[in-house]
């Protein structure tokens, strides 16, 4: 019989939608007690309740949410630094300041303050495990993108420098970097314009969270000596970030 004690933990951050939503469900089918944080509390409570998982409030950009958010779980075995996202397409010249603060703040220094919090709690697992979701954008510049790329290059660097940092410990990690995944990133992006977000995809055949969410749970049940350290994955219409084959109507 398996006790409370047997059951392995995995928290994964921007869980109330897309990759986070999916791989919440993906790794709760695989035994997991997954604890669900971001700030939509009502979307998480629901996912929650369909999978057995706990749902907790956390903003990745507040230091005290963060705490909060720590202080309360006893033990962490895996964790998925999926919250992020992007703001505006625009050139250096015409940056928004606020923009680039948002995007560096929640991807970069978010993955930063979630992943130093439960570090020792990763270690004390015996077996822990960190996936970090960057993008096809951690390896490439596209033209208005600098805002994200650079804040993407910034936390693939961050995710990267642990590999040497952890050697002695017993942590793996493994950087998913995605390419086209159609899910609310491009509503985000382009504050909930619709039609702009949908023409992101148009022509081609995107990934979709359960995709990504697959490739996690993959990671997840590899024994304990693999590591897999990065696993880029796109669409076969995408040959890198900004570059695609489409369909003309």
């Amino acid at each position: 019989m398996t006790s409370s004690q047997d059951i392995r933990t995995a928290v994964v951050t921007g869980a109330s939608s897309g990759i986070g939503e999916a791989t919440a469900r993906t790794l709760a089918a695989q035994g997991y007690h997954v604890i669900l944080g971001a700030r939509r509390v009502d979307r998480l409570q629901k996912i929650a309740e369909d999978i057995g998982g706990t749902a907790l409030e956390l903003d990745v950009t507040d230091e005290d949410s963060v705490e909060a958010f720590s202080s309360v779980l006893p033990r962490v075995d895996l964790l998925v630094n999926n919250a992020g996202g992007a703001k505006g397409l625009a050139t250096v010249m015409d940056a928004n300041l606020d923009d680039w603060r948002w995007m560096w703040e929640t991807n970069v220094l978010g993955t930063l303050r979630v992943t130093k919090a439960l570090l020792p709690k990763l270690i004390d697992s015996g077996d822990g495990l960190v996936v970090t979701i960057t993008s096809v954008a951690a390896f490439s510049a596209y033209d208005n993108g600098s805002g994200y790329t650079s804040a993407k290059h910034a936390q693939a660097v961050l995710h990267r420098t642990l590999r040497g940092e952890l050697l002695v410990k017993p942590v793996r990690l493994t950087e998913i970097a995605p390419g086209a995944v159609e899910t609310e990133f491009s509503l985000v992006r382009f504050d909930g314009d619709q039609e702009r977000a949908d023409k992101v995809y148009e022509g081609i055949t995107p990934l979709v969270a359960e995709d990504v969410a697959e490739i996690i749970g993959f990671v997840a049940s590899r024994p304990p000596h693999v590591n897999l350290d990065q696993i880029i994955v796109k669409p076969r219409d995408q040959a890198e970030a900004g570059r695609f084959h489409r369909l003309r109507p």
